[in-house]
């Protein structure tokens, strides 16, 4: 079950040529697309699906700052002033509120990685500060929980992804960008080794450059090309709740829950400590990559093997511009919300804080991330392949960083001089 997001009125013309070509409609690819056309610059954007339809509506909706690595966090605070005025570039409330973010502690080993991540961005001046118990009692009353204590980041603040990206896209238009839903990119036309256009499901369309803002399908459509992209999904499980009166404005992260207010009233949950681990053929490919990454986290991962791997291995792997592409056997991932990790949720929450007793689940959803193995995405282009250039990796911070990384794509695709920030953390090479 995906979340209702607000509708877009996307075009049915297709165009023969353009400038730049935006494979992708989440937010990443829409902010891009919105910012070319601020700028003058032809632009279709062409998604497979439908616009949002992945985990840019899918997603809790955080801006945060806080607890990013030292290099990722200027993205971070990019975007909170781009998120900050947001709502009048798009002419609608996307729900923007700088109303802070928290992250608790149970025990003091707990609150040690907490006070490791504050010194290792120091330098930067944010106005992270470490809480007592005591402190966090009375900035989230009623509480039941034993803390340890916890961490607190004022600035960082939430928008509602039901609402975002379509505003964007509504934006995108009216600004002259042509959005077309329902058609697949299969892959590059190239010649001499230069892009010179897209080959779709629905024809050609000739271009300058293309920026592939895929997420989740990023890797697929660049392993096509012989290029290798290492991410791997994982799925978040949402809850939604009716309006209800709630403790805090803060969203609050625990060690096993988490939940922040809505615009509607009501509050999104999740079971912050557990996340679904489907295994696919490429934890087979690329699985050693992460190893790192799993050092105290086997609780975190849920990992499962059935249908999912299954129908991954069904998928073809190589295709051409004539051949039917993954990308149109799938057009949504749409993955079922576990149910069992969300019972523990709102069991895990109802204990820290009683008064979500009351809350009536209206809705649950799941949304599938794509994480690369530094959880920093992929900005830039791609060596061997002039013309091409990527946004994607984003590792479950798209949403928040959005508004800044397809700003930031849009500059690289153009060769901005004076770029929004430095893409170096973000380069492919990275990898090598």
């Amino acid at each position: 079950m995906a979340p209702t997001i607000l509708p877009v009125q996307t075009d049915s013309s297709f165009p023969a040529q353009t400038t730049v070509v935006v494979i992708g409609g989440g937010i990443v690819g829409l902010t891009a697309a919105l910012v070319l056309a601020e700028r003058g610059i032809p632009v279709v954007l062409l998604e497979k699906g439908r616009v949002a339809g992945e985990q840019s509506s899918r997603n809790l909706g955080w801006i945060r700052k806080m607890g990013r690595s030292a290099p990722d966090v200027p993205m971070a605070q990019a975007a909170d002033r781009l998120w900050a005025t947001m709502s009048e570039r798009v002419g609608i409330d996307v729900g923007y509120r700088q109303a802070g973010i928290m992250y608790l502690a149970r025990t003091e080993a707990e609150m040690e990685m907490h006070r490791q991540w504050m010194k290792t961005v120091e330098c930067l001046k944010l106005d992270s500060q470490m809480l007592s118990a005591r402190e966090i009692d009375d900035r989230v009353p009623g509480g039941q929980g034993t803390w340890a204590g916890g961490i607190y980041t004022a600035s960082d603040g939430r928008a509602e992804p039901t609402l975002a990206s379509s505003a964007i896209a509504r934006a995108a238009i009216a600004k002259g960008a042509l959005i077309v839903e329902n058609c697949a990119v299969r892959t590059l036309v190239r010649s001499a080794g230069r892009v010179t256009g897209v080959a779709t499901e629905k024809g050609e369309i000739r271009c300058d450059q293309v920026l592939l803002a895929g997420g989740l399908w990023s890797r697929k459509f660049l392993a096509n090309l012989g290029v290798d992209l290492p991410t791997l999904p994982l799925i978040c499980s949402v809850i939604r709740t009716a309006p209800m009166e709630g403790p805090t404005e803060i969203a609050v992260g625990g060690p096993d829950f988490s939940f922040r207010k809505r615009l509607d009233g009501g509050y999104t949950i999740t079971q912050r400590g557990a996340l679904g681990a489907p295994l696919m053929l490429d934890h087979l490919l690329i699985g050693m990559r992460y190893l790192h990454m799993l050092r105290g986290q086997r609780q975190l991962l849920r990992i499962s093997l059935g249908s999912d791997f299954m129908k991954d291995i069904s998928l073809p792997r190589r295709w051409g511009a004539k051949s039917r592409s993954p990308f149109e056997r799938v057009r949504v991932m749409d993955p079922p919300a576990n149910q069992d990790i969300n019972a523990e949720a709102m069991r895990n929450l109802t204990a820290a804080w009683p008064l979500f007793n009351k809350a009536v689940i209206e809705e649950v959803w799941a949304g599938m991330m794509d994480i690369t193995p530094d959880s920093l995405p992929v900005l830039g282009p791609v060596a061997g392949i002039p013309g091409l250039t990527l946004a994607t990796g984003f590792s479950g911070h798209g949403f928040g960083t959005g508004p800044a990384a397809g700003q930031l794509a849009a500059d690289l695709v153009t060769a901005s001089s004076t770029p929004l920030l430095d893409p170096a953390p973000y380069r492919l090479e990275r990898f090598s």
